[in-house]
């Protein structure tokens, strides 16, 4: 009997976890749904499946609180990301989170199986009209990884630093990553700690010198 790998589906729409149901379950297991970021990290962390596909914007959370919460229980799946958006914010936030690869819904069903299999296997799959933009992104955007200073910032607060730094307004950061006003604060305030700054204006000069932004 062949293997099929098990999946959680991960997605705050009922119809659509049911209709992605349908397309997987002739080539994988499907052992649990969740709709919520709390549900989803229980759900994976207490029966870990093969690869997880998961929605970037949920109501309570997102993609990347998703797998950031799974993490720190210590649970190593897999996860692909599975959104209506191809935001380049969203895309390089789950990617650095730890996804290994991104498809948007509008992916046809057979290719959506081959993906999530691939993803199992260990692969890194992308939807064919982002993968050019996925490197292009990464290679604008994405700073020099062993910068010891962007390292002391978790990928959250990478994100939330990008954005004060191009002088968005909190609401504008909140409203672009889907987290509250307040979580926006509490973020830009860890910032500048761990930056040692004082002030947003010397956010945008240390990262227009850095060519991150």
């Amino acid at each position: 009997m062949t293997y099929k790998p098990t999946v959680v589906l991960v997605d705050d729409h009922e119809l659509v976890r049911s209709g992605v149901r349908a397309e997987l379950e002739r080539v994988v297991r499907v052992i649990g749904e969740a709709a919520d970021v709390a549900e989803a990290v229980d759900l994976i962390a207490d029966r870990p499946p093969d690869v997880v596909l998961l929605d970037v914007h949920l109501p309570s959370g997102t993609g990347v609180d998703v797998i950031e919460g799974v993490r720190a229980r210590g649970v190593g799946t897999r996860f692909l990301a599975l959104s209506v958006s191809d935001s380049p914010v969203d895309v390089i936030a789950v990617i650095r989170a730890g996804a290994r690869g991104y498809v948007t819904k509008a992916i046809k069903g057979g290719e959506l199986r081959e993906a999530v299999v691939r993803v199992a296997e260990g692969d890194a799959v992308f939807s064919p009209r982002l993968a050019g933009f996925v490197i292009d992104a990464f290679a604008a955007t994405l700073p020099d990884p062993v910068d010891p200073e962007i390292d002391l910032l978790s990928p959250r607060e990478q994100q939330v630093m990008r954005l004060l730094a191009r002088g968005y307004a909190y609401k504008e950061i909140a409203r672009r990553l889907s987290i509250s006003v307040k979580t926006v604060e509490t973020h830009a305030s860890h910032v500048l700690r761990k930056l040692q700054m004082s002030s947003r204006h010397e956010l945008t000069s240390w990262a227009a010198r850095k060519h991150i932004v």
